[in-house]
C-alpha cells in the first residue's frame, strides 16, 4: 500500500518536516485549515486508525501531543486541534493544528494553495517551539 504519503517519507516528495523518529514522523499539510496544520504519520504503511496496534498508536497520539503544544505556542492558539479523516490519502495521519474556532475542525475549508512562504514560516515555528519544549532529538535540522 504505498501512498503519497510513504513518497514523502522516503524522501521522493519534498516535505516540511517537524518531527522524525525511528517510527513517527510529523509535516505540515500542503492544505492548510489553520497555519500550521501538521500531519503525523506512521513509517509504517497502514491505512485504518483502527488497525493499528495499540502500542504504535499511543506513540502516534504521544507524538500529536507534542505537536499540538508545539502549534499552541507557536501561533498563540487557545486550543490545537486533533482530527483522524483519512479519506484523502489511504495512511494513516492524524491532523494538528491551531485552533481558534470550531470552523477550524471542517477540513473541508482547508487552503488549497498556501504560499511557500507561509508554510516555510509555519515549519520555522513549528520546530522552534518543539526544541523549546525540549524535543530537540526528534527536530529536523
Amino acid at each position: 500500500m504505498a501512498s503519497v504519503f510513504s513518497a514523502i517519507i522516503a524522501g521522493d516528495l519534498p516535505g516540511r518536516f517537524v518531527w522524525a523518529d525511528e517510527e513517527v514522523v510529523a509535516f505540515l499539510t500542503i492544505n492548510p485549515v489553520t497555519p500550521g496544520h501538521t500531519l503525523v504519520v506512521p513509517r509504517r504503511e497502514i491505512d485504518q486508525w483502527q488497525d493499528v496496534d495499540g502500542a504504535e498508536f499511543g506513540k502516534l497520539t504521544a507524538v500529536a501531543q507534542h505537536i499540538g503544544r508545539a502549534v499552541r505556542s507557536a501561533f498563540d492558539a487557545p486550543r490545537a486541534g486533533l482530527l483522524i479523516a483519512g479519506l484523502e490519502v489511504p495512511h494513516l495521519h492524524l491532523h494538528v493544528f491551531p485552533a481558534y474556532s470550531m470552523g477550524d475542525f471542517d477540513i473541508s475549508g482547508a487552503d488549497p494553495s498556501p504560499s511557500a512562504e507561509s508554510l516555510d514560516d509555519a515549519q520555522t515555528k513549528i520546530k522552534a517551539a518543539l526544541r523549546a519544549l525540549g524535543h530537540t532529538a526528534a527536530v529536523p535540522a
